[in-house]
């Protein structure tokens, strides 16, 4: 998922003529073929939300796009040996998806410009978290989840890791209100570099997780349906939030340029030293990031509470 952080902003569509023009003969038998009688086994997911629900599930994808990039914003589950790299999102390797003979490929909106083309290969279905209108992550990707874990006849599978997550919220719930961490207004961010970021509001699935866990998320203006805004620093000091949580990856230079930044020094939270670093977290993930998220938030909101 090379280029996560400016894809999701920015749609890019070059490429996808040469896609169209792939000759049709390498799909030959593809097109229009029915599902397997039993469960599908070769999955390619084409989003790492899906793949990492697949792998809570027990049934890995054959392949996905860049999992290179998967220990830089995905960590947990960790991916399984043997995936095999797919290409980019939006112009996967057509031989490869040929070679790999794929039972059922799963999808979201985000890549329906390209549906046609993976329908040629296997049957593709897509599964809608991150699209218009704006609503829930977290409600939606327990749709989602029963819908891709009875699509793989997973659903035993499906409904535990349902149930897993929901445990986890209560769990992280539990503990931060133990530790005097409830009703705290906190901001969740990405740093896109040392002037903006993307802050995470209601309705993303950090949104969503914040709420469950008993915090206040501390930025209330609405929201793009991937649930975040992009917004200058200085858009922060008017939120309220006592704390700051910002996201891994970061770069030493972003750390660098803020702690020489006058505007970045002037915000409520850095002179009160409220800010708490968060190890990566797929921040447009399904139920496994969401578990991810409450346990780092449990974790570091308590290793900061001195400063808070």
């Amino acid at each position: 998922m090379s280029g996560l952080m400016l894809s999701r902003r920015a749609a890019t569509f070059g490429g996808l003529a040469a896609l169209a023009a792939f000759p049709a003969a390498h799909a030959a038998g593809q097109a229009g073929r029915d599902a397997p009688a039993s469960p599908p086994t070769r999955i390619v997911a084409m989003d790492f939300g899906l793949a990492e629900t697949l792998i809570e599930m027990g049934l890995a994808p054959v392949a996905i796009p860049n999992p290179d990039s998967w220990s830089q914003w995905v960590v947990e589950p960790a991916l399984p040996p043997g995936v095999v790299n797919l290409g980019t999102d939006r112009e996967p390797n057509l031989e490869l998806l040929t070679a790999l003979k794929p039972e059922l490929i799963v999808s979201t909106p985000y890549l329906d410009a390209i549906k046609p083309l993976l329908e040629r290969f296997a049957p593709t279905l897509t599964f809608s978290v991150y699209a218009p209108p704006v609503g829930s992550a977290y409600a939606r990707s327990v749709v989602a989840t029963r819908a891709l874990a009875s699509a793989v006849g997973r659903q035993v599978q499906g409904e535990a890791l349902i149930a897993r997550t929901e445990a986890t919220m209560e769990e992280a719930r539990a503990a931060l209100a133990a530790a005097g961490l409830a009703e705290r207004p906190v901001l969740a961010v990405n740093f896109l570099d040392a002037r903006h970021v993307r802050v995470y509001g209601g309705g993303s699935l950090f949104g969503d997780v914040m709420e469950r866990v008993g915090l206040i998320n501390g930025w209330t203006q609405p929201s793009n349906y991937w649930g975040f805004n992009t917004v200058g620093i200085e858009a922060l000091a008017g939120s309220g939030a006592g704390t700051l949580l910002y996201l891994e990856p970061i770069s030493a230079d972003t750390l660098a340029s803020l702690d020489a930044s006058p505007l970045w020094r002037s915000l409520p939270f850095v002179q009160a030293g409220r800010l708490v670093r968060i190890p990566p977290v797929l921040m447009f993930g399904m139920l496994p990031s969401a578990m991810r998220f409450a346990g780092q938030l449990t974790r570091h909101l308590a290793e900061a509470r001195p400063n808070g």
